[in-house]
């Protein structure tokens, strides 16, 4: 009797209970249709290197969250990686047989966030090639994740018109533009016919929705890739434009809860 009252079978007798009532939950749910919710995505990285070439591939939690996105990026990063090893082959059989050493080749990209609103996820990614030569070369792109209708869209396409949105950023992105230069020249820019000085098209370069707070976009930078602007030696250029009135008005109606309105 003594040892039916002891606080030891009182506690086996709470675990079997707990155990049961856990158990029993798990089946309520399943017959009722709801499942726990999934662990929080994590961010994705690959990394490989051979001889013949250091690869790299990663994208944030964001994108890994959104299975499209998932296998997309997985389909970008093996088509990538295939293409960018069997031509690093090629080149190390071409060095070898020219008498010539050969320079491993390196493909790095990294996808990051821009913007994560209630709306919008926009991605931006920088992907550096060197294939031998005297520099590598850093190149961008872009991705715009349209959340309330689930499904990737171009930022392109949420403007009224590109010629309307070039009207509205055009003469503060010059202006911006040549700010930039002239801090990193030490002097004014002299606009000329050539592309390191005169103003380039916006539209030819990549446009990425950029927000502060999370809450809406309030801004878009135009990434420009080296040799585009200005010499190599300058690198890129990230031009941030402000979400203004003439922006705002140049995006689809359909968008514009996304975007802050000034």
């Amino acid at each position: 009797m003594l040892a039916a009252c002891s606080p030891s079978k009182d506690r086996e007798e709470a675990t079997g209970n707990a155990t049961v009532n856990a158990a029993a939950s798990r089946f309520a749910d399943r017959m009722a249709g709801t499942q726990p919710p999934a662990p929080p995505a994590k961010p994705f990285e690959e990394k490989a290197k051979t001889d013949f070439l250091e690869f790299s591939y990663t994208y944030p939690a964001q994108a890994a969250a959104i299975p499209f996105l998932v296998e997309k990026f997985g389909k970008d990063a093996a088509s990538a990686k295939a293409d960018a090893t069997r031509m690093a082959r090629e080149d190390s059989a071409s060095m070898k047989q020219s008498g010539f050493p050969f320079r491993p080749h390196s493909l790095e990209t990294q996808w990051s966030v821009a913007a994560d609103t209630p709306r919008f996820l926009s991605l931006q990614s920088q992907t550096y090639v060197y294939t031998g030569g005297a520099h590598g070369m850093t190149g961008y792109d872009g991705l715009l994740w349209d959340k309330a209708r689930k499904r990737e869209t171009s930022f392109k396409a949420v403007m009224t018109t590109p010629a309307a949105f070039a009207a509205a950023v055009r003469d503060r992105f010059c202006a911006a533009l040549d700010k930039q230069r002239a801090e990193k020249r030490g002097e004014p820019v002299v606009r000329g016919d050539d592309d390191f000085t005169k103003c380039i098209d916006p539209m030819e370069q990549r446009l990425v929705p950029t927000s502060k707070d999370g809450k809406l976009v309030d801004g878009v930078t135009v990434v420009i890739g080296p040799y585009s602007a200005g010499p190599y030696a300058e690198g890129s250029y990230e031009v941030p434009l402000p979400v203004d009135s003439a922006m705002w008005k140049a995006i689809k109606t359909e968008y514009q809860d996304g975007f802050v309105k000034p």
